[in-house]
C-alpha cells in the first residue's frame, strides 16, 4: 500500500513538473459566488460576500499528504495579502491517495492546532469527477479540463471578476514567485 501511494505521488510530481502552471483565457464565464452555497468546515455557511469582488486562491487540501506543509505558506499568503483583497479558500478532499480521511471536525482541529489556520476552509468535498465541488467543476469546464486537480494542493486563482486567471500544480508552493507574481498582478496596489 505504501509503495502504491509512493508511486502515485511520484506520478503526480512528474505531471506537475511537466505543467507547473497555466493561465486561462479571459473571455470565459465567471464563477458566481452569490449563487453557490458554501459551508465552512465548522458547519456554518460561508457568505458569498466574502469572495465577491475579491481575488480568490482556491486549494484542494489534505492533512496526510507530502504537500500538507503548504498550509503554512497558504496562511502566510492570507496574512500578507488579505488586506489588499486576497481570500485563500481551502477545500479538503479525499480524492487523491485517501490522504484526507478525517471528519470535518478532525480537519478543523488539525488545521488550527498544527498550522493556526485563520483563512476559510470548506467542509470536505470531492474535487474531481461528476460530484466535484462547484468551484472545481466550473474550473474544469471553463478550462476544457486543463484546470482539473491532478493531486492534493492544486491551486486555482480566480480574479476579482470571478474569472479563472491561472492554475498551479501541487509542486508550486504558496511562496513560488510564479504564484505570488500572479497574485500581485491581480490585486490593487
Amino acid at each position: 500500500m505504501v509503495l502504491r501511494l509512493a508511486k502515485l505521488a511520484v506520478g503526480a510530481a512528474l505531471l506537475s513538473v511537466a505543467a507547473d502552471s497555466a493561465y486561462a483565457e479571459t473571455s470565459q464565464q465567471p464563477f458566481d459566488w452569490s449563487s453557490t452555497t458554501l459551508t465552512a468546515v465548522s458547519g456554518e455557511p460561508l457568505d458569498g460576500e466574502l469572495f465577491q469582488g475579491k481575488t480568490v486562491l482556491v486549494v484542494n487540501t489534505a492533512s496526510r499528504c507530502g504537500f500538507t506543509p503548504q498550509y503554512a505558506g497558504l496562511q502566510s499568503l492570507w496574512e500578507r495579502y488579505r488586506e489588499r483583497g486576497l481570500v485563500v479558500l481551502a477545500v479538503p478532499a479525499n480524492d487523491f491517495g485517501r490522504q484526507e480521511p478525517g471528519s470535518n471536525e478532525e480537519i478543523a482541529g488539525f488545521c488550527e492546532a498544527r498550522f493556526q489556520i485563520s483563512f476559510p476552509i470548506t467542509q470536505k468535498a470531492t474535487v474531481v469527477g461528476p460530484d466535484a465541488h462547484p468551484i472545481f467543476a466550473w474550473a474544469a469546464r471553463v478550462s476544457n479540463g486543463k484546470a482539473r486537480p491532478q493531486w492534493n494542493f492544486y491551486k486555482l486563482l480566480i480574479d476579482h471578476n470571478g474569472r479563472l486567471d491561472a492554475w498551479f500544480t501541487s509542486m508550486t508552493t504558496p511562496q513560488s514567485s510564479k504564484l505570488t507574481q500572479r497574485i500581485e498582478a491581480l490585486l490593487p496596489q
